[in-house]
């Protein structure tokens, strides 16, 4: 039986796929406080004109430049795996195949828009970029290609993470990055939420509004941002197109694809591609897997809010907690976002896109039964995406059906074993975010654009 399935170097993606062309509808714009849409120049304090005009662009495929082809060949392609020692630990007949974006330097698929975004900045003479980080997945990639580049990296780390994952810290710090633990008394928007909140947690909306606050500041710096945008999930694409052509390779194509989903980049990269076909009449499921103490699609409405959470950001169109909602310190620090892709949200607000929550602790059991059947141990991010794929093949079990499964691990779990430890010695706990608390943050969403 064929397990690892493998491409050559030349069989690098040379264009990112771009949904916007195949969607029924066009994205709803971003807005100004005004509730008027915005242009490109409200966004080129902190972004690049390149970078900015992927964000607009409607082109279904736009050329990956040459250097950058060059610099992700480091890593990719990517293997797929089939998990035939899950199927057997699950007595299913399903086909169970995973994406395996561990194997870039900094441990996750983070990398692939990192790379991107830094050759961009630095193509217009940037030498300095912020951004935030809940986990440490994004934040030591954009440090690992800093380092590529030449570029000054400044991470604003979400303080819950910044205490649990001391590793990922110091894989910043080693690529040459400074890391704070956001909120922080360095910025006006950290200062802020400290005078309210002295023992703030943090949020990845907090930390994004520290990063975007310092790079709007300051001449010499741009923000990069690691999942949400248009432009990020686009990098991201050559997951999925990768994955097509595998699973063509062994004559095999998903009937569903399972991803985590926090602000969507993890998703958008690979079932983005697999919606084309989908678009075009295939029949295939896309699911985004979030927390069920973050859940942003599941439970959050779909309108306009800011992208951060003192208010800095254009208005975007997405399934929103609101954008001052802190959730709970789970251990899966990248899906811990108020709200999400305004692409993957349109998506699933209008029936392309299923989206489910999983409780903490059945990603946490996903994970370790994944480690024991297939040796890897993932994030608590990738726990997700495996708990969802596990469901499903459980009901193939019960019902004889042989679907065939495709879910991106989409990082490992090597810095993360302090949450392990927590959830062998039953001190983890499954976090029901209380709808009260989400009436209360949603009170606060802005009132423009809600019509």
């Amino acid at each position: 039986m064929r397990t690892k399935i493998l491409l050559k170097e030349a069989d690098l993606p040379t264009h990112w796929y771009n949904v916007v062309a195949d969607m029924p509808n066009l994205p709803a714009p971003p807005l100004g406080p005004d509730g008027k849409p915005v242009g490109p120049d409200a966004l080129q304090a902190i972004f690049p004109d390149a970078l900015i005009e992927q964000e607009m662009s409607r082109e279904r495929w736009i050329e990956i430049p040459e250097p950058v082809r060059e610099a992700l060949d480091m890593w990719r392609p990517s293997p797929l795996y089939r998990a035939h020692r899950l199927e057997q630990a699950l007595g299913t007949p399903a086909r169970i195949y995973y994406k395996n974006e561990s194997v870039s330097p900094a441990g996750s698929h983070k990398p692939n828009t990192a790379l991107a975004q830094a050759w961009y900045n630095r193509q217009q003479g940037i030498r300095r970029l912020t951004t935030e980080t809940g986990a440490g997945q994004w934040g030591s990639s954009l440090a690992l290609v800093g380092q590529m580049f030449g570029i000054e990296v400044r991470v604003y780390m979400v303080k819950v993470s910044y205490e649990q994952k001391p590793y990922r810290r110091s894989m910043m710090q080693t690529w040459g990055a400074e890391v704070f633990a956001s909120p922080t008394d360095m910025t006006e928007s950290g200062r802020k939420v400290l005078a309210e909140h002295p023992d703030s947690p943090g949020s990845l909306g907090i930390a994004i509004s520290e990063a975007v606050e310092e790079a709007a500041g300051r001449d010499d710096t741009n923000y990069a941002l690691g999942s949400v945008l248009n432009h990020v999930l686009l990098h991201q694409t050559v997951i999925g197109q990768e994955a097509k052509r595998q699973l063509a390779m062994v004559d095999d194509y998903p009937d569903e694809v399972h991803a985590p989903c926090g602000g969507g980049s993890n998703f958008g990269g690979i079932a983005f591609p697999f919606f084309a076909d989908k678009a075009a009449g295939k029949a295939v499921r896309l699911v985004a897997v979030e927390p069920a103490s973050c859940p942003t699609l599941t439970r959050g409405p779909y309108a306009y809010d800011f992208g951060d959470s003192i208010g800095l950001t254009p208005l975007m169109k997405m399934h929103t907690l609101g954008h001052d909602f802190v959730p709970p310190g789970i251990h899966a620090g990248g899906l811990r976002y108020h709200g999400d892709s305004p692409l993957v949200s349109q998506l699933h607000h209008e029936g392309l896109v299923d989206a489910i929550a999983v409780p903490q602790l059945e990603t946490f059991e996903a994970g370790v039964l994944f480690a024991r059947t297939e040796g890897i141990i993932p994030a608590p991010e990738s726990c997700h995406a495996i708990a969802s794929a596990i469901r499903s093949a459980r009901e193939c079990a019960e019902t004889g059906e042989a679907r065939t499964i495709l879910f991106n691990l989409s990082g490992h779990g090597h810095f993360d074993m302090a949450a392990y430890d927590r959830y062998f010695k039953g001190e983890l706990h499954d976090y029901q975010f209380p709808e009260e608390a989400l009436k209360e943050s949603l009170a606060h969403l802005p009132k423009v654009g809600q019509g």
